[in-house]
């Protein structure tokens, strides 16, 4: 693991909506945060509901704009994010999908045909692979852009509760391809989760977000620590 491949600084997300004629209501989402990410590295991202933790991916990831602040990725990085809900044409199948991800990534129409086959196998779609994504069930998007993600060598994941649903299973499997990535130093992944054990079991560092303020960050049985405790102290755990 070497060299810094994303970095966010004093990154704030501010929403405004009208409440009368002549009144406008702000609500901060986040509040200066700042962190760095190494090549190869584990990222998570802790907080309960509300916390801005998917506000934050997609920030990174350039689907949502920053109000203020900065986000900057080494020279030619490429990222996938992966969320239900997100990245799919929904008329096409999922192997048109995976086409078309994997060439949007780089690859030639031959070679994204060619990762086709240990997508299908992967994500353990059968004949629904061939089947508009419309038909899909959440759990079987999940599947869907995990497996494309993982086979078209992208540069950094960007994961947000996308291992939240589905069979136990494929959880399971999809966790140990995480693993591997890891030991391999193969990607860099950003991984937002509500289970705290996910985090504590595929991350090597994390910051816990509160009400859209960075709270802590460290190592992730550190974070964790501090995360648990103060859950502990509100009587949510």
């Amino acid at each position: 693991m070497s060299g810094v491949i994303l970095s966010c600084t004093d990154i704030s997300l501010t929403y405004k909506s009208r409440t009368g004629l002549f009144s406008t209501f702000c609500h901060t989402a986040l509040n200066n945060i700042s962190f760095s990410i190494k090549h190869g590295e584990v990222f998570g991202i802790l907080g309960g509901n509300g916390s801005g933790k998917s506000s934050l991916l997609r920030i990174i990831a350039g689907v949502l704009p920053a109000t203020r602040g900065n986000v900057n990725y080494a020279p030619n990085t490429q990222t996938s994010l992966l969320s239900l809900g997100l990245g799919f044409n929904n008329t096409l199948s999922g192997r048109d999908n995976t086409i078309l991800s994997a060439m949007l990534n780089g690859f030639s129409h031959k070679d994204a045909k060619a990762l086709t086959a240990k997508v299908k196998a992967f994500s353990e779609l059968g004949e629904f692979y061939e089947q508009p994504v419309k038909t899909y069930s959440s759990g079987m998007k999940s599947k869907l852009g995990f497996a494309t993600a993982l086979y078209t060598d992208v540069d950094i994941l960007l994961i947000d509760e996308i291992l939240s649903v589905g069979d136990q299973t494929f959880k399971k499997k999809a966790e140990e391809a995480l693993l591997s990535i890891i030991n391999d130093n193969a990607k860099t992944v950003v991984f937002v989760s509500h289970s705290s054990q996910q985090v504590q079991r595929i991350c090597q560092r994390a910051i816990w977000l509160d009400k859209g303020e960075m709270k802590t960050i460290g190592d992730v049985k550190d974070v964790m620590d501090c995360y648990k405790a103060n859950l502990e102290n509100k009587g949510k755990l």
